[in-house]
């Protein structure tokens, strides 16, 4: 009997693919437990048109990752910090602190969880801040760190 999988099931196949099972196996396990449904002409369909919904989504994506990339790259943004008389800071700068300092100065909205910084930013100067929007797609920014 073919099926088409919900769920991913191991040791059968993906969420989505079109498997050849036996009928008691479909019956008794896949259909009962909702991880399959028959690979009617309808529900082949319907994969179909999912797939496709899928695909048009991720391009709308990623054409907005690719939109927002061009926007960082002449983006300025500049972070005070408290440092002594021989430049020396007191605390370090977060990814917190950079995506509220960029909504605050530009008015848009980036996910701290997005800003890549191996470590927190803990000396005056200027800086080029990746971002990351789309598995595909990494933006950069400059940020200005100066004296209080």
């Amino acid at each position: 009997m073919k099926v088409i999988l919900l769920q991913d099931v191991k040791s059968q196949g993906k969420k989505g693919d079109i498997i050849n099972v036996s009928d008691g196996y479909a019956r008794n396990f896949l259909f009962t437990k909702g991880l399959a449904v028959e690979a009617t002409q309808k529900n082949l369909n319907d994969v179909k048109l999912k797939k496709a919904n899928e695909e048009k989504v991720a391009a709308q994506e990623l054409a907005a990752a690719k939109e927002t990339a061009g926007q960082l790259e002449s983006m300025e943004i500049t972070v005070h910090i408290k440092a002594g008389a021989d430049g020396k800071t007191f605390g370090s700068v977060s990814s917190k602190e950079i995506a509220e300092a960029v909504k605050e100065q530009k008015g848009t909205e980036l996910d701290k969880k997005k800003i890549v910084l191996k470590d927190p930013i803990k000396a005056l100067g200027d800086y080029r801040i990746p971002v990351k929007l789309h598995p595909s797609v990494t933006g950069e920014f400059t940020l200005h760190v100066v004296q209080e």
